[in-house]
């Protein structure tokens, strides 16, 4: 994977407004039912959170009782998570992801959000690596926003700013504003259909194992907007493609 891609959180500003993040509404919906799925997927402990920002999502597996090390290409988005959390174990990536591990290194690895920020062209040579990284019976956990994140309104997200999100293809850049955090300035995400991610994933030698698209109750105390009828996430679960279940 080369490190030449760029992450809209690399600036300070953004990074302590989103240090201030937790899993308000519908960021909940985004990790409500991970522990679960790990509980049925995962056969060890040894886990990676890449692309760990402030460290919010690496903190929530060291929770779940795993060895976890948080990983990010930004240094400001770094020095935040070390500044909450100094104890935990976070790592820089340069340039190669794959080299900076060992292959079979980790049982788990967790992407939250992280292949929004990814250009396509090098969402490919992401998941080649990661694959390299996963242990032979690990599992990978992606969550992504789903296409209609960016055509809807939701408790956490405004998108209708940007009526242009509606004509976009894979690969086109598109913008959506957080609601949960001071910094309003609108995030520059790059779109990705299903069909595309699973070529994607074929390609890189992974095969899905599960895919989930959560949805709110109804009976949750957030007042919810487009959450309970349709999915701003999807969660899909991977595995090698020599993995035998």
């Amino acid at each position: 994977m080369h490190g030449t891609f760029g992450n809209v959180y690399e600036d300070e500003e953004r990074a302590r407004a989103y240090a201030t993040l937790q899993f308000p509404g519908t960021y909940y919906l985004a990790f409500r039912d991970l522990p679960a799925l790990i509980r049925r997927y995962h056969h060890g402990s040894r886990a990676l959170d890449f692309g760990c920002g402030t460290g919010r999502s690496t903190r929530f597996l060291r929770n779940l009782g795993l060895d976890v090390i948080g990983a990010d290409i930004s240094q400001a988005m770094l020095d935040q998570a070390r500044a909450l959390d100094t104890s935990g174990d976070y790592y820089l990536f340069q340039d190669s992801t794959a080299g900076e591990f060992a292959s079979g290194s980790f049982n788990i690895i967790l992407a939250a959000f992280t292949f929004d920020n990814i250009p396509t062209e090098a969402k490919a040579d992401a998941l080649s690596a990661l694959r390299t990284l996963l242990a032979s019976d690990g599992c990978l956990l992606l969550v992504v926003s789903s296409p209609a994140i960016y055509v809807n309104e939701w408790a956490s997200f405004s998108t209708r700013d940007f009526p242009e999100n509606r004509h976009a293809r894979d690969g086109d850049r598109v913008r959506i504003v957080m609601l949960d955090v001071p910094d309003h300035r609108p995030v520059d995400d790059v779109f990705c259909t299903d069909a595309h991610y699973r070529r994607l994933f074929e390609s890189a030698g992974l095969r899905v194992l599960d895919v989930q698209s959560p949805l709110a109750t109804g009976k949750e105390v957030t007042r919810w907007i487009s959450e309970t009828s349709t999915a701003a996430w999807t969660i899909y679960v991977l595995g090698s493609v020599t993995l035998t279940m």
